[in-house]
């Protein structure tokens, strides 16, 4: 049966709705303008029988201040086609094996389950005749996920619900009686009472199944008795759950943790029947660490998964893990494989598992073969984000430091790599950006550290070029060969500035010794790395002025700003402090994730004080003198605002120039395209103030 695909569904097909008072049509360097019109390519999906790409693409409604998101399909046999928009303003699109599509869009507020297709399946739909969309789903509640069985007859659908509600009707009704009450104040008895940008309301996300045949107006539960979130919150998607081969069974994983949930990472993977015959039943109790997306092999005999190995960590390494189902026998599929995997995808055959992983400043795409558990990396400089893999050939979502993200193909070897979109392509060629070079140096300990350096638009030999430091976050995070819509160095090189980052010792893709060598040693290890590998740029890239630079960071990047602001200042002309930890005693009472702190800091701060006093930027703003911008927001709840005001005070207390920028819509991430523009427009404003050649006579000095 041939996929339903319509060549002619122009009326669909409009232009993504842009605000031409922020483009700029003719060449000049790149801009935060350039990057928020940038239209976003994701969630690559291969058709069943690989001729087709499924994907979505965000393009900016600048004047509504948000994102639309798209569906295209794009014939991948036919050279020269052009992606079709099939869904104006809908996520998530999945293939059903008839080569139909289903996927997530709003209907009078509330998120839906729709069909594309044809009533005609025979047909083919090449052109002939008109794909519809149908609505699946009526219910009173938002879908937030779903995956569709093997055969095409079910699905397995999450809803934000209270537990004790017997369904979703119910939870609509205490929602709405709760909106109509007059009283606005909330009782809670356990945390997380919010958790990064949300307040608790009592709801779980929960797991249900539901027949496509039309008629089914109450799905069934399946994660019954689950005091926890299928998928997890907030950023678990459909990876998270998974029908067996035959869809009689249903796999996902869930953390259960009732009151010790804020620091707590023991999730764990369960099954249950499809049929909700059954309660579900856990997997891998005997793991205390994060067990995590099940993927079933072809056969259904064995489940793979991920999983770390120590409790309470978030940064472990996540091994790949074979559960023999009958048996109950556990292995680690590539245990001398020293990287995290992220999560899986399987072959037809069950011999190769693909995943992404940090690897060396890159973010590729791997092979790992089964039985002798060898790794091959198939996809390899830039960053690869979504990937779907088929019979023959796999479809590939890549961007590296000079190209935002676009969809490629290649052989399931990862020979012949072939660029198939070319999103932004005009908008590229007008914005020119900078040329990006990685360099190692020796750093804490006399080890290998990598970090690279881009240099601004326009660059002249002889010439010498202020610089912005930025500093990464995570901290368990790295600046890979990878685009960015929040911290993109192409931002500062449009501006004129030369971009220098580290991976310092507690990033990723580096071994899992060097991610672990940052816990405890916040202001330690990482501060060496940063010394050094300043010094180290500042030695061979001979355009870098060093006495026109500042330094920028965020959340732990922001922590370290924060820190050197009173251990290190002497190189700086200017600091950029976005949602850091000022004081380190008061950020483990006010934040929500506690295992994070706890394993950071060597246990709670009540028992072990002087961990959390080691390396507090509060003990240091006596030494504070440089220039400082702080960056926060109220909907922050991972690093709580009360933070950068803490600093803010601080530095207008000791009569330091300084500025607050505050974001009350925003959350940990600068997410809204005005905001953004306007965060950059205002950090460009500050390092520019500051590393002019006269900033020092401006400022009285």
């Amino acid at each position: 049966m041939k996929p339903l695909f319509v060549a002619l569904a122009l009326a669909l097909a409009t232009a993504p709705v842009v605000a031409a008072e922020v483009e700029n049509h003719a060449p000049h360097p790149f801009t935060i303008r350039d990057l928020v019109m940038m239209d976003r390519v994701g969630d690559p999906q291969l058709s069943p029988d690989g001729r087709y790409a499924l994907y979505t693409v965000r393009s900016t409604d600048y004047a509504a201040n948000k994102g639309v998101t798209s569906i295209y399909v794009l014939d991948l046999q036919q050279t020269g086609s052009k992606p079709v928009k099939i869904v104006e303003k809908g996520s998530s699109p999945r293939w059903a094996e008839d080569g139909s599509v289903y996927y997530l869009a709003a209907k009078d507020g509330v998120s839906q389950l729709w069909h594309w297709g044809s009533n005609k399946p025979a047909s083919g739909l090449l052109g002939k005749t008109a794909a519809t969309s149908s609505q699946i789903t009526h219910a009173p509640i938002d879908v937030n996920g779903f995956r569709l069985s093997p055969d095409g007859k079910q699905a397995l659908l999450t809803f934000d619900v209270f537990t004790d509600c017997a369904d979703l009707a119910c939870t609509k009704e205490r929602l709405d009686g709760r909106e109509a009450d007059k009283s606005t104040g909330t009782v809670y008895n356990k945390l997380f009472v919010r958790h990064w940008d949300t307040w608790a309301d009592g709801r779980r996300a929960q797991l249900y199944i539901t027949d496509l045949s039309g008629g089914d107006e109450h799905p069934r539960l399946l994660s019954r008795g689950i005091d926890g979130d299928v998928p997890s919150k907030p950023f678990g998607g459909d990876d998270e759950f998974a029908f067996s081969p035959d869809g009689r069974t249903v796999y996902f994983d869930a953390r259960i943790a009732g009151k010790t949930e804020p620091w707590s990472t023991n999730f764990d993977v369960f099954s249950v029947p499809a049929d909700g015959s059954a309660a579900p039943r856990n997997l891998t109790v005997a793991n205390l660490a994060w067990d995590a997306s099940p993927v079933p092999s072809p056969d259904g005999k064995t489940l793979y998964y991920l999983a770390m190995k120590e409790p309470g960590s978030e940064a472990d390494r996540f091994g790949i893990m074979a559960l023999d189902l009958d048996s109950g026998q556990k292995r680690e599929v590539a245990p001398s494989w020293d990287r995290s995997a992220g999560a899986l995808k399987i072959s037809d055959d069950g011999k190769t598992l693909y995943a992404t992983a940090d690897d060396n400043g890159q973010h590729p795409l791997f092979a790992i073969y089964v039985a002798s558990g060898k790794v091959d990396t198939l996809v390899t400089s830039g960053a690869v984000g979504g990937y779907a893999l088929g019979k023959s050939r796999l479809l590939v979502e890549r961007d590296d430091l000079k190209r935002p993200a676009d969809l490629y193909v290649t052989d399931l070897r990862g020979k012949g790599l072939k660029q198939v979109t070319h999103y932004n392509e005009q908008r590229l060629k007008n914005a020119q950006t900078g040329d990006a070079e990685f360099f190692t140096f020796k750093g804490w300990n006399n080890e290998t550290v990598q970090g690279y350096v881009v240099k601004p638009v326009g660059y002249k030999s002889g010439k010498k070029y202020p610089v912005a430091f930025i500093i990464h976050g995570g901290p368990q995070g790295a600046m890979n060969n990878g685009w960015s819509y929040r911290w993109n160095p192409q931002t500062y090189a449009g501006q004129g500035f030369a971009v220098v980052t580290i991976n310092f010792h507690g990033s990723t893709g580096y071994g899992q010794a060097f991610t672990d060598s940052i816990s405890g040693d916040w202001g330690g290890k990482p501060l060496d790395d940063l010394k050094a590998g300043w010094k180290a740029a500042l030695g061979k890239y001979s355009f870098l002025d060093g006495d026109r630079a500042c330094a920028l960071g965020a959340s732990y990047g922001g922590y370290m700003v924060y820190w050197i602001a009173g251990v290190w200042n002497e190189p700086w002309k200017c600091l950029v402090d976005h949602d850091g930890v000022f004081d380190a005693r008061a950020m483990y009472y006010d934040t929500e994730e506690l295992w994070f702190e706890e394993k950071e800091n060597g246990g709670t701060q009540y028992d072990h004080p002087q961990n959390y006093e080691k390396f507090n930027p509060v003990n240091h703003v006596k030494d504070w003198r440089v220039p400082m911008l702080v960056v926060h927001s109220a909907k922050d709840f991972r690093i709580p605002d009360t933070q950068g005001l803490g600093a803010f005070t601080a530095l207008q207390r000791r009569g330091i120039p300084s500025q607050l920028l505050h974001f009350p819509d925003e959350n940990h991430w600068v997410l809204k395209p005005q905001n953004s523009v306007q965060w950059h427009e205002t950090v460009n404003a500050w390092l520019k103030q500051w590393t002019a050649k006269d900033a020092d006579k401006k400022a009285g000095k």
